[in-house]
């Protein structure tokens, strides 16, 4: 594919995933706008990143996210790929009601407001080819006991980005690309101190991330170990999944 003068705006780039999504993309030859909460990080990343060319310290939760978001955008002269990345999680088994609902907030809401306000731009530029890529996870596939916002909020993600690729079946948006990015587990600060077998290196999921995303893939499950497991979870039973101690 060739990137040569395509613009990506990555937001959740300051760790894990999307971090190296937004410097492999700038490798690749994308140029690339990064966004997050915390500035001082994003700063340093354009400062020290040939091809992230500029940053905006955006919080998906605050009411002002979508118009900081095209502020970066109007920056970077326009947009062709929005890689969504930001998201929390915990293991909550004592459904601790502050984690449950800044998980929520986050990973739904925050995850709805970004999406819709880029789903917004490449629907106003029919002749301009969109791509909207988000991380959501294998947790969508079933409803994990030990951490219930966490897996909710990936389901719902799932489901809502299957809904917008048939809105825009539905207006006619055939320029625009959703794509449904579904890692395992990965070393991230996300699951640090986590029990989770079979963690995978972060940079070889952003290598299959972006590789799925120059392929146009609509829903992709990063690494065929997890695709193994995901098809052998959606076989089990509800009534044989919910006696099962998984995270326990």
């Amino acid at each position: 594919m060739n990137t040569k003068n395509h613009r990506a705006i990555v937001v959740g780039a300051t760790s894990g995933i999307g971090l190296e999504v937004a410097r492999l993309l700038a490798e690749r030859g994308w140029t690339v706008g990064v966004a997050g909460r915390r500035g001082e990080v994003l700063e340093a990343l354009v400062a020290n990143s040939p091809n992230i060319v500029h940053w905006r310290e955006i919080d998906v939760t605050k009411a002002d996210a979508g118009s900081r978001l095209m502020e970066l955008v109007e920056t970077m002269g326009g947009m062709d790929l929005y890689f969504h990345s930001s998201g929390i999680g915990y293991q909550n088994a004592s459904l601790d009601e502050t984690k449950e609902l800044s998980t929520i907030e986050t990973n739904c809401m925050g995850m709805s407001r970004m999406v819709g306000e880029a789903f917004r731009y490449f629907a106003e530029r029919p002749d301009h080819e969109g791509h909207i890529a988000v991380i959501s996870s294998i947790a969508c596939t079933k409803g994990l006991g030990a951490a219930p916002a966490y897996s909710s909020s990936k389901r719902f993600t799932s489901h809502y980005l299957e809904c917008l690729t048939q809105l825009a079946a539905i207006r006619g948006l055939h320029h625009l690309t959703v794509t449904d990015i579904r890692p395992g587990f990965v070393r991230t600060p996300l699951i640090a101190g986590s029990p989770f077998p079979y963690q995978l290196d972060v940079r070889s999921v952003a290598h299959g991330i972006v590789r799925a995303i120059e392929r146009k893939k609509k829903v992709v499950t990063i690494n065929w170990v997890y695709r193994l497991l995901v098809f052998f979870w959606q076989m089990i039973p509800r009534w044989v999944w919910v006696r099962m101690k998984i995270g326990r």
